[in-house]
């Protein structure tokens, strides 16, 4: 990949193949399965909200990186870049094509939303995941490395739409779209300095792709994974509390 184009490379062997339902397998206790078992994959064809691309990039300057070695350490460090309280939970095969991962978020009043991933695509020098029903967005994102002008840019790019009228909502009173910006930006910079870059600089790219909503997947809302995570509290604090016993 030589561009800041992150599209997914025509390989057919780095694509995950088809699935009807998500299931999740081989990850950690600690994490919260929930809003992801049993659920269907939301392409932008499913979500609700204005559709978006948005591209945020890091030049790994001051260091000799191939995109294939910032890849591969990226693969394999994923969620420690993530701000601190966000986790990832893949399964011990790693970012691999077909792979379905927990993600559990730091939410406002110390909920913990919970959502996931599925590896959709994979190589040496991207891969690309797809959010389930019930995530924040409808879409895919793609993690990539590349060369331009012999300097090696790390890249993040979504293409998504809110999943839901109440995502939606958060997104156009604005702390929607600063939280994901706040946290790829951050996501990059840890990145490039666990590399060995000093003080990296993010920039970032927002094309508003399409500004129409799609009424007719408003009961969306229904599988939102905020809110069924807020009513899981509750019984996930009971839990604990009898665990200790």
């Amino acid at each position: 990949m030589t561009s800041s184009d992150s599209s997914p490379q025509n390989n057919k062997g780095s694509w995950a193949k088809p699935v009807g339902k998500l299931r999740v397998e081989g990850t950690y206790q600690e994490a919260v399965n929930l809003n992801v078992e049993g659920r269907k994959l939301s392409g932008l064809t499913h979500g609700f909200g204005q559709l978006w691309q948005k591209t945020y990039k890091v030049r790994l300057s001051g260091i000799t990186i191939t995109p294939q070695e910032a890849i591969k350490s990226w693969k394999e460090h994923f969620s420690e870049f993530w701000p601190d309280g966000n986790d990832l939970y893949i399964p011990l095969t790693g970012i691999k094509p077909g792979e379905v991962g927990l993600i559990n978020l730091s939410a406002p009043g110390g909920l913990k939303l919970s959502t996931g991933v599925m590896v959709i695509y994979a190589d040496d020098v991207s891969f690309s995941f797809m959010t389930p029903e019930g995530h924040m967005f409808a879409g895919m994102i793609t993690f990539s490395a590349f060369e331009e002008d012999n300097r090696t840019f790390a890249q993040v790019q979504a293409l998504i739409r809110a999943n839901d009228p109440v995502y939606e909502m958060s997104f156009r009173m604005g702390f929607g779209h600063k939280s994901e910006d706040e946290f790829w930006a951050a996501t990059l910079k840890n990145l490039a300095q666990h590399l060995g870059v000093t003080n990296p600089q993010t920039t970032q790219a927002n094309s508003l792709v399409d500004p129409r909503m799609q009424w007719s997947e408003w009961s969306t809302i229904w599988n939102n994974a905020g809110i069924r995570s807020g009513l899981y509290m509750p019984v996930a604090m009971v839990k604990k509390i009898f665990s200790r016993g």
